[in-house]
């Protein structure tokens, strides 16, 4: 398995990965291709074989510059039971890019209980807390066309726990 920054050549297999993962929210192929290349050292691709298995894409929120935000965390079938989506998501914050980072976001529906368990158990490893608040709210932001949105907070991120990972990947 090979972890590394994505290119524009990856955003059709990124935009397919997607769409084989329910329930995630189908972007479009251009902003894949937009966190392909404007935001490449805030996504990951794994990669087997010469196929992507596995994308994180993230970036740091000009509002919260002390925060991750993972958008969007895909694996492919073949590749789940590895904890592929964690070791991708340490090996992003490893990166120079996410220097200074003390917390982790994301958003959550409530019914995903594969990302609650995924992002349990990095606040866990990490010796941080998960607060969780609603961040988009079902009527109000998304007019009833599509579930509450959670907010995930995980924080502080415990610096000898990053130091460790970095030293990993």
């Amino acid at each position: 398995m090979q972890f590394r920054k994505p290119d524009a050549t990856d955003g059709p297999a990124v935009t397919a990965l997607i769409a084989a993962c329910p329930p995630l929210d189908r972007n479009s192929a251009y902003c894949n291709l937009i966190q392909c290349t404007h935001f490449a050292d805030h996504c990951i691709v794994a990669e087997r074989d010469g196929r992507v298995v596995g994308w994180v894409s993230g970036h740091r929120p000009p509002s919260d510059p002390d925060a991750f935000f993972v958008w969007q965390v895909a694996v492919a079938a073949e590749a789940r039971g590895q904890r592929l989506a964690r070791r991708m998501i340490d090996a992003l914050l490893a990166r120079p890019a996410q220097a200074g980072v003390k917390h982790l976001i994301t958003t959550v529906t409530d019914d995903n209980e594969a990302s609650w368990a995924l992002f349990r158990s990095l606040a866990r490893d990490h010796g941080a807390d998960l607060e969780r608040s609603v961040a988009f709210d079902r009527e109000t932001h998304f007019a009833g066309a599509h579930a509450t949105e959670f907010q995930a907070r995980i924080g502080p991120l415990k610096k000898d726990n990053m130091q460790e990972e970095r030293g990993l990947s």
